[in-house]
């Protein structure tokens, strides 16, 4: 997790990224090392147009509000800008641009084979009261936030984007990938080759895994925004692993109820453990991440946990 990232204050950057292939923790790794820098370095530049912008407003101080910048473009005319509105188009851009710039850089290394292996991301910033996610594949994003009974209850900020989803699976057929269960696993669709039963991805967008590029998968960005009010309690960002056992419901009265905020992401992996092996005795448990942000001012605001198929399990405070 990066805090005041940018060089902007109040402002949280965080994210999960599941590897998959052999090269997969590779590219998984690679993936987190540069795309908070790349977000950074796109959002930088906004910044700095909105410092013209700032100066520019100095001499047009009767039309403006406080909370309005006012651009002047080449032919003289002005136009009034809301700095909320700019703020979220501004890390709405800029999260789409970072992702589809790491992926450009994955197809040019030299260093690992991204052909067939590649990561899903999902990422989340948080502005002041701007919450933002951006997400390829089939990791998620849920918030923990109360209703109007003051209930604790889940909203989902992502969508799981599975080859089987009607707009990825359209997409997916208009250039020529297939799509289709094993008979072992009928519930999981998976994306295939136009005339190889190959790499079989669970998933419709993706860093990497390049073979796929021209048959339908993408790594364009889908990203949410939310507004934060005080019923916002915290967010949690996991891989598919952790779905695939726990209900968003399940998810969000585990992270309130574990005896502390670090703890957090431990308890819920935990949880999905033992649940995984109750369900699927025979099957191999699946490595998986966890972050989980709380969204109050409080030092402890950040939990994290992964675990990995050697039966380890890591947790930390950021």
């Amino acid at each position: 997790m990066f805090q005041n990232f940018g060089s902007m204050e109040d402002t949280v950057f965080c994210g999960v990224f599941d590897g998959h292939g052999p090269y997969g923790h590779v590219i998984a790794k690679r993936v987190w090392d540069l795309l908070p820098l790349k977000f950074g370095s796109h959002l930088e530049s906004y910044l700095s147009y909105e410092e013209v912008l700032k100066e520019i407003s100095l001499n047009t101080a009767d039309r403006m509000t406080s909370d309005s910048l006012v651009q002047i473009s080449a032919n003289g005319e002005s136009r009034v800008y809301n700095k909320d509105q700019d703020m979220v188009q501004m890390l709405l851009t800029s999260i789409v641009k970072a992702y589809r710039f790491m992926d450009k850089e994955l197809k040019m290394q030299v260093d690992f084979d991204c052909f067939c292996c590649g990561t899903t991301a999902v990422t989340m910033v948080k502005q002041g009261q701007h919450l933002v996610a951006g997400n390829i594949g089939d990791s998620r994003a849920v918030l923990g936030t109360r209703n109007k009974e003051d209930k604790l209850v889940p909203f989902q900020l992502t969508e799981d984007l599975k080859p089987d989803v009607p707009a990825e699976a359209a997409r997916i057929k208009r250039c020529g990938g297939r799509i289709f269960a094993l008979r072992d696993e009928p519930g999981v669709a998976r994306l295939w080759l136009p005339n190889h039963n190959s790499p079989g991805l669970a998933m419709a967008r993706a860093f990497g895994d390049f073979c796929l590029k021209d048959f339908g998968l993408i790594s364009v960005s889908d990203v949410s925004y939310r507004r934060l009010t005080e019923k916002d309690e915290f967010v949690v960002l996991a891989t598919d692993w952790i779905w695939d056992v726990l209900t968003n419901e399940e998810v969000v009265e585990i992270v309130a109820k574990a005896p502390t905020r670090c703890t957090a992401g431990r308890a819920l992996v935990e949880a999905a453990v033992r649940n995984w092996r109750w369900k699927f005795p025979t099957s191999k448990v699946d490595d998986c991440a966890v972050v989980c942000l709380f969204l109050d001012s409080k030092p402890d605001k950040l939990s994290t946990a992964s675990f990995s198929v050697d039966k380890h399990i890591s947790n930390g405070l950021t």
